[in-house]
């Protein structure tokens, strides 16, 4: 198998394990006496603390032992958390169990995304990340989609087997898979490589995308069930139908590589921003929200390619801190985005989410300006 189908399996498997518990909350709960689905989601945030803690303090190790290694012994953590999640004769020892499952995330997902610049052929980099973060689509389309109805015919720990299973078949992929090793560095502390130049403009840019995205996403199914009044299966094809976009539009992820990621990122930022006032405009709207739910997983698609390209090309000898910084960067973002929201939400009702989505996006779109100019002025002398 090629490396970057590899590595967007692995991006799969790590993404089915942070989004599954939700559809199967409730059936998890009733294995546990006295247990509410609730009770189940906080196994969900605890792996979102271990993970932000993990990519932001054992990232930086990847870059002394390797990116490769680094991949491995994450999925050989992810294994054993998912093996302990299968068998947990508790709901402690199942919450334990995703603590550490974040442990190993924390650090497969920089790992990841480094080794997808380290396996890409010059001149392709944004497309050959753009084919590793389709995982995301698989996490959203079969992770999540599959995880309900292999619970409902089977078990719930079935589906805690199925990604043991899954994680341990990517060990020996990755094991075998051809990367140049770069030169092992020394551990560098994650603080010290926010001395990177540009790297807090373009964490500034992610905090902003981020917390657009996590803020409104967490309460698009409330909006479709109490508001738009369907069914929970429904609320769930509106996840569908963003990830089938995210994954859709991936053949263009080269369009990055041919003008750059300053000259995309504007264009691809005013139309994130522009699906977020559409998305406002058809609140009310029920096949409407489907429709914009597509063009949503499409544009954000393009805006995350945009970003981690731009991290990855920052410092090729600190990939790893820099990546882990994203990943926490990341989970803080959907902590603070979805505690900022609720009250707007609960007050205003989705379509002023929306708005504040959009928002959330205007620091990004600036600063994306501003990056362009700046680009624009340092060539002109240049060429003269």
């Amino acid at each position: 198998m090629k490396p970057v189908w590899v590595l967007m399996c692995a991006i799969g498997v790590v993404g089915s394990n942070s989004l599954v518990l939700s559809p199967i909350a409730a059936d998890v709960a009733g294995a546990f006496e006295g247990k509410a689905a609730s009770d189940v989601m906080q196994a969900s945030a605890v792996y979102g603390g271990t993970t932000a803690m993990s990519a932001l303090f054992l990232a930086p190790r990847a870059d002394q032992i390797g990116l490769k290694r680094a991949l491995i012994l994450a999925l050989v953590i992810l294994v054993a958390a998912l093996t302990a999640s299968a068998l947990a004769p508790s709901l402690v020892v199942l919450t334990l169990a995703q603590g550490v499952a974040g442990i190993g995330a924390g650090l497969a997902l920089p790992a990841t995304y480094g080794l997808a610049a380290d396996v890409a052929p010059k001149g392709q980099e944004s497309a050959t990340l753009g084919k590793v973060l389709t995982g995301w689509t698989l996490s959203l389309v079969a992770g999540v989609s599959f995880a309900a109805v292999l619970a409902d015919m089977l078990h719930w720990r079935s589906v805690f087997i199925l990604m043991t299973l899954m994680s341990g078949g990517l060990i020996v992929l990755i094991w075998k898979m051809r990367v140049a090793e770069r030169p092992a560095t020394a551990i560098i502390s994650p603080f010290r490589a926010f001395r990177v130049p540009g790297l807090l403009p373009v964490l500034l840019a992610v905090v902003a995308f981020m917390s657009a995205f996590y803020g409104l996403y967490a309460y698009l199914g409330a909006h479709i069930t109490t508001e738009l009044g369907y069914s929970t299966g429904v609320a769930g094809f509106a996840a569908l139908t963003y990830g089938v976009g995210f994954g859709v539009v991936a053949p263009l992820d080269r369009l990055i590589d041919r003008f750059g990621a300053t000259k995309a990122a504007p264009i691809v930022f005013a139309a994130l921003l522009l699906v977020y006032l559409l998305m406002a405009s058809l609140a009310g709207q029920g096949v409407a929200i489907f429709v914009v739910c597509l063009l949503w997983g499409a544009v954000n698609h393009l805006g995350l390619n945009i970003l981690v390209g731009q991290l990855t090309a920052l410092s090729p000898s600190q990939r790893g801190a820099i990546l882990g910084i994203y990943s926490a960067t990341t989970y803080v973002a959907m902590f603070v985005g979805t505690a900022a929201f609720r009250p707007v939400f609960e007050a205003q009702g989705f379509a002023v989410a929306a708005i504040l989505s959009a928002v959330c996006i205007a620091p990004a779109l600036v600063g994306a300006l501003w990056a362009l100019r700046r680009s624009r002025g340092t060539t002109v002398p240049a060429a003269e």
